[in-house]
């Protein structure tokens, strides 16, 4: 359970009702660096006879179909399992989209990946993108978007059944002693084997959902709706993916909205103590909006106390967890409630829910408000049934880069810098960064540094008080790639295009409509 990348869907689901994603507790991508510092390691550009090689699938004519969300078409790509390797066989990747509803001349397509991984580009697309993009965009661009291999419905990884999940997501991830160490370490252990033996599909597509081959097979979509260069708006983890794409493709670069930028120069420990901090930024934030109110259940005074009476009330959570009224049973344990605390952090407009949610926890002992933010974060359904989220999101950031720790002892002397970074999160966060220990498929990339050279202007967005991706590695991005421009939105919550603003939405829009990038360095409220 690792908070490492969290996409942007928590904030649709909860302001917007869109059923996009929610990033969960799983790993991270690029490489072993050690503890700290980036890499000098640059990703390198893929040869253009790579097209010419695998013509059988760049020839491809998508067969689009209806597929029940009215207005929507939907198709299936093939893409190699392994890119090395074309005759090892084939996957079936799902593609969707709307097209442009005019008027004006049409633009081409414009990709949309919502974050993760994990998260469902088809389903966001359908809930969200391709009814709540700025009208003037949809108007000149078909909506278009692909399940990333491993995610939803192209060639799912499976790990574990809803109860079994259940059981996972409740695991004590602040281990008091070396018994509830080991309970954690079996639990990671039972995840990643179940990954592996959850099904055919699974066990096969395990080796081969690495953020490269994803944006790889974004260049297989690219080509068959038709299109010379890559228009694309992703977010959060979606930023790595088409970062990804800009390095191995430069001069297939479009228009690129990378909104809630990563940094892929850090290794993952490093990237995990960031965004440890990150989410101390923003629970302090929130907690300065909330003491200043009548109705905060952490009470008045500074960000800290309130910090350290939520810290409280985890520890009596972790003693003696509280009813939720579940149908199956479950209680507010700690580790739910840290989620829900989290979940919320994703969206200011979440606030006044998880002030609510609080207020009933800990003055009625009522539990459902937080298991309710938790359930959003994990995708978990009524019926007590998972999306394929977490295995996804595990698979993806296992295989991206190595572990950030491979033993406890690992944990525990980083413990000190975690818990500096956020003395709420830090403990919680640095223990979930010990999923991929056991991952039964060892990691294929390292951390790396994204130049691009050659490609046409990216467009990279920042928020200050963005708790997922912090701010500073939109800076470290939009340095590193040769045609970054870097857009800073002034607010609290995960990305910015869509949340309000005019200025960020005007100079997003503006960009789509005309190419015209705002110039590097703007700065937006």
């Amino acid at each position: 359970m690792d908070f490492r990348r969290h996409p942007s869907t928590v904030r649709r689901r909860t302001a917007l009702l869109a059923a996009a994603t929610a990033v969960v507790v799983a790993g991270i991508s690029a490489c072993s660096q050690g503890s700290s510092g980036s890499t000098d390691v640059a990703l390198a550009a893929l040869p253009s006879s790579d097209q010419t090689r695998l013509s059988a699938y760049y020839d491809q004519t998508p067969k689009w179909r209806e597929c029940g969300t009215a207005g929507f078409e939907c198709a299936t790509l093939k893409a190699p399992l392994d890119y090395d390797e074309p005759s090892a066989g084939d996957i079936d990747l799902a593609v969707s989209r709307k097209k442009a509803t005019g008027p004006g001349k049409r633009l081409g397509s414009l990709l949309v990946n919502p974050g993760g991984p994990g998260g469902s580009a088809v389903g966001y697309l359908q809930a969200y993108a391709g009814i709540g993009y700025p009208k003037q965009v949809r108007a000149r661009y078909d909506m278009v978007a692909v399940d990333p291999r491993g995610v939803a419905r192209s060639a799912p990884v499976t790990c574990l059944d809803g109860k079994r999940m259940d059981t996972y997501t409740q695991t004590d991830v602040t281990p008091d002693d070396a018994q509830e160490k080991k309970q954690l370490s079996a639990a990671f252990d039972r995840f990643a084997s179940g990954c592996q033996t959850g099904s055919r599909v699974s066990k096969r597509v395990l080796p081969h959902v690495s953020t490269v081959e994803a944006a790889r097979d974004m260049d297989l979509v690219r080509a068959a709706v038709g299109d010379e260069k890559l228009n694309y708006v992703g977010a959060s983890y979606g930023t790595f993916l088409g970062a990804t794409y800009a390095g191995l493709y430069p001069e297939r670069v479009g228009r690129l909205v990378l909104d809630g930028a990563m940094d892929p120069s850090l290794p993952a420990r490093e990237m995990n103590r960031q965004q440890t901090a990150g989410f101390e930024t923003a629970f302090t934030s929130f907690a300065k909006d909330c003491t200043a109110r009548a109705d905060c259940p952490l009470g008045t005074g500074t960000p800290k106390e309130a910090g350290q009476r939520l810290t409280s009330f985890f520890t009596q959570l972790d003693r003696t967890p509280i009813a939720t009224g579940d149908p199956d049973g479950r209680k507010l344990v700690e580790s739910l409630a840290t989620t829900g605390v989290i979940a919320a952090m994703y969206d200011e407009g979440a606030w006044p829910q998880l002030r609510e949610a609080l207020t009933a926890a800990m003055t009625k002992k009522d539990g459902a408000g937080l298991l309710a933010l938790s359930d959003s974060y994990y995708e978990r359904d009524p019926d007590g049934s998972y999306t394929n989220l977490m295995a996804a999101n595990a698979a993806v950031n296992c295989l991206d880069q190595p572990p950030s720790f491979t033993s406890a002892k690992e944990v525990e002397d980083a413990l000190p810098a975690f818990e500096k970074a956020s003395p709420v999160f830090g403990a919680g966060l640095a223990w979930s960064a010990l999923n991929c220990a056991s991952w039964p498929v060892e990691a294929t990339g390292e951390a790396h540094r994204i130049t691009a050279d050659g490609a046409a202007p990216i467009v990279v967005v920042g928020t200050l008080r963005d708790p997922a991706t912090p701010y500073p590695w939109a800076k470290a991005l939009a340095a590193q790639l040769s045609s970054g421009r870097l857009l800073t939105y002034d607010g609290d919550g995960h990305t910015a295009y869509g949340r309000g603003s005019d200025c960020i939405d005007g100079a997003i829009n503006t960009y789509l409509l005309t190419g015209t990038p705002p110039k590097d360095g703007k700065r937006c409220s």
